[in-house]
């Protein structure tokens, strides 16, 4: 089974967040990086780049393929994880420290993010 980190939100696309003041920083679950299988390749958004709930804001490639990473909330990208453009296959590795993608400065709600059980939840109805 996929390992989920207590005191962070979910999105049923399997991104996670967690909050950091009126900031999130935000990554793809271990499930989402187990089935993507290793990491080849990550594009990530500049920081200033404005995105809405649910927009693209970055890709990952394995060498399986490729799957775009969405949003869980609205706001700017402050700053992006530049380790990963040399080492991608930190996602594999860390997927909930040093594997995350980017911080956003959030301009929406979470509370209908799903938290860890609801999320753990979530993956048994995939199985």
């Amino acid at each position: 089974m996929s390992k989920v980190e207590p005191g962070y939100f979910y999105t049923k696309n399997h991104e996670w967040i967690k909050v950091e003041g009126d900031r999130v920083r935000v990554g793809i679950s271990d499930y989402a990086q187990d089935a993507l299988s290793d990491r080849v390749y990550v594009e990530l958004p500049a920081p200033g780049d404005h995105f809405e709930r649910d927009d693209p804001l970055g890709v990952v490639e394995s060498v399986k393929s490729a799957s775009d990473v969405y949003s869980p909330v609205a706001g700017t990208v402050e700053e992006v994880n530049e380790s990963l453009l040399d080492s991608p296959e930190t996602v594999n590795v860390e997927p909930y420290g040093s594997g995350w993608l980017v911080l956003i400065r959030s301009e929406g709600p979470i509370e209908d993010l799903m938290d860890a059980h609801a999320y753990e939840a979530f993956l048994e109805t995939l199985q």
